[in-house]
């Protein structure tokens, strides 16, 4: 196993990979990103990454790139890691230029990508359930796009971690419940799941839809629809849903106990079903 760096087109060690001071990710978080893991040896849902990928590359109206190309990219650098639980960071930059607020005329994508081990979340919060705090949404408007603009959200994660708890969850000043940090958030009322819709305000996230659509095959009855917070509250099951994050289930938020405090049914039920579908 080796922990590896890829730049436009060369794979090397990662701390030999360098960034040019004049990249446009760098400058102004001109920049879109995906994060790909893998299960025992096979990189899951990577059709759909690229189908995002290719959705914030164009709202930003980045160059086109060969999707073919990053696919074999995204794969070459997976198989000379040897990682089987690998977790594959791929950044795309509209190019290196002079600093100026308007886009260069012909800009060069600088595609970047880093593979490591998954880092794993604690498994006591996946067996007793972990706890969050709702914070005002102050991010950028876009949050559809997946952009690298993410000090809005390294700063709540902060926040939260020095609370004592383990994530925020972004509201709207109306007190819409938005999503977390770095994840969806689904909640439970009597047996059925309600997510904030896929509007600007959220990342269309690809665990997301995922359990949506094993709801659909399941029969479980799931709906699109805005909450607030208090709701949030008075939940069933609260849980969140990413890549690394999968299925992770919410027992407290801003100190105020959800359901009985304990992990519940349909978050266990959805984490198996989700692990199967990727054949963990």
């Amino acid at each position: 196993m080796q922990e590896l760096a890829y730049m436009n087109g060369t794979i090397m060690p990662i701390d030999e990979a360098k960034v040019p001071i004049e990249d446009r990710g760098y400058n102004f978080g001109d920049a879109v990103y995906e994060y790909i893991a893998s299960y025992q040896g096979k990189l899951v849902y990577l059709e759909e990454h690229l189908d995002r990928l290719d959705r914030s590359m164009t709202a930003l109206s980045f160059p086109k790139m060969s999707r073919d190309m990053i696919r074999r990219a995204i794969l070459e650098l997976f198989e000379q890691s040897g990682i089987q639980r690998a977790g594959i960071y791929l950044q795309i930059s509209r190019g290196v230029a002079p600093r100026d607020h308007a886009y260069p005329d012909d800009p060069q994508p600088q595609f970047m990508m880093t593979v490591r081990p998954v880092h794993e979340k604690p498994p006591e919060f996946r067996h007793n359930g972990a706890t969050a705090i709702t914070l005002t949404d102050l991010r950028w408007g876009r949050c559809d796009i997946k952009t690298v603009q993410l000090l809005a959200n390294a700063m709540a994660k902060q926040q939260a971690l020095e609370a004592g708890v383990f994530d925020a969850i972004f509201v709207s000043e109306s007190g819409i419940v938005r999503e977390a940090t770095s994840s969806n958030v689904i909640i439970a009322n009597d047996g059925r799941l309600i997510t904030h819709p896929l509007t600007e305000q959220i990342l269309p996230g690809i665990t997301r839809q995922v359990i949506l659509d094993i709801c659909a095959e399941r029969d479980l009855p799931a709906e699109e629809r805005f909450f607030d917070v208090d709701t949030l509250y008075a939940a069933d099951e609260v849980f969140l849903t990413g890549t690394v994050t999968e299925v992770l289930p919410i027992v407290a938020i801003d100190g105020r106990t959800i359901g009985d405090g304990k992990v519940g049914q349909m978050a266990r039920k959805l984490s198996r079903a989700l692990l199967e579908s990727v054949g963990a």
